[in-house]
C-alpha cells in the first residue's frame, strides 16, 4: 500500500481509537500512544495534539494522578459529551467499514 494512503486511513481513524480506548478504561497520553503505536503504527506525535483538540472540543477531561515512580501523570477521561461522540462515531464507522467492504468483496 502507497504510504500516503496508509497515513491517511490511519488518521482517519485515529481519534475513533482513542475514544474507544478511552471509553474501556482512563488512561494517560503516553499509554494511549504505546498502545497505537503497537496496534496500528501511529507515534506519540500525532496523539498529543489530537488529545489537546479533544479536551478542547468537551470530549475528554483530565486529571492529575500522583505517581511513586515519578512525576504526577495527567489522565484523560471521557466526558458524556465524549461517550456520545465515541457511540456516533462508532456506528458511522460501522456503517461505512460495512459498505467498504461490501465493495471489495464484489471487486474483482
Amino acid at each position: 500500500m502507497p504510504e500516503a494512503i496508509e497515513i491517511q486511513l490511519k488518521k482517519g481513524a485515529l481519534e475513533l481509537c482513542v475514544l474507544a480506548l478511552l471509553s474501556q478504561h482512563d488512561s494517560y497520553a503516553y499509554e494511549i500512544a504505546s498502545k497505537l503505536s503497537d496496534s496500528i503504527g501511529m507515534g506519540e506525535g500525532t496523539i498529543y495534539p489530537l488529545m489537546r483538540r479533544l479536551q478542547s472540543d468537551g470530549f475528554v477531561e483530565t486529571y492529575m494522578v500522583e505517581s511513586t515512580a515519578g512525576p504526577s501523570r495527567k489522565y484523560y477521561r471521557l466526558t458524556e459529551a465524549g461517550r456520545t461522540n465515541f457511540t456516533s462515531q462508532k456506528a458511522a464507522w460501522s456503517s461505512f467499514s460495512g459498505a467498504v467492504d461490501t465493495i471489495l468483496g464484489g471487486a474483482q
